[in-house]
């Protein structure tokens, strides 16, 4: 039987953390919408961005924050050892080794997508005329705060895959 036997260096366990905290900010932001705070939209859009807050607006955008954040929480899995061996309360699984391939291409994958998926709402749309470059859309501090809150989510994918390289470098030292 093969383990990961090497601990994560720091460097990484830091990595994993910013991974996981990388999400916090756009969530937070969207829980602020969601409970009826203004965030700068205004006309049109603010009604299309409110209209069913409170409602299942506000749910949506608290699932969303919530699985967003529990997803950037499983990098930490990468250099603890939860991710090498499942804790024991789980079910079925509980106490057995995690083959390294089962974290390492579910998180191969999500690098790639969060990547692909922020830079083309990031750098390719942010200011387009259908997002921050409408007119209704948040503007100044308003518009800052916004964007502040969102740019994170550019780190999120690049620490994924740094940290999930990582994890099969050592997967594979402790396997021979």
């Amino acid at each position: 039987m093969t383990t990961v036997t090497t601990l994560a260096a720091p460097w990484a366990v830091r990595t994993a953390k910013l991974a996981a905290l990388s999400t916090v900010p756009s969530g937070l932001w969207r829980i602020a919408l969601g409970v009826g705070i203004p965030v700068g939209f205004s006309g049109a859009m603010e009604q299309q961005m409110t209209a069913h807050m409170p409602g299942w607006g506000t749910v949506y955008v608290i699932a969303l924050s919530a699985l967003a954040e529990a997803l950037a929480f499983l990098t930490l899995g990468l250099v603890r050892p939860w991710g090498r061996l499942a804790p024991r309360w789980l079910p079925l699984i509980g106490g057995r080794r995690i083959p390294p391939l089962a974290a390492v291409l579910p998180a191969a994958v999500g690098a790639i997508a969060v990547t692909a998926l922020t830079l083309t709402a990031g750098l390719g749309g942010w200011y387009s005329p259908e997002a921050m470059g409408d007119p209704e859309a948040p503007h100044g501090l308003a518009g800052l705060v916004m964007t502040l809150c969102y740019a994170p989510l550019l780190l999120w994918g690049p620490l994924l895959a740094v940290v999930t390289v990582d994890y099969y470098r050592r997967s594979r030292a402790g396997s021979r």
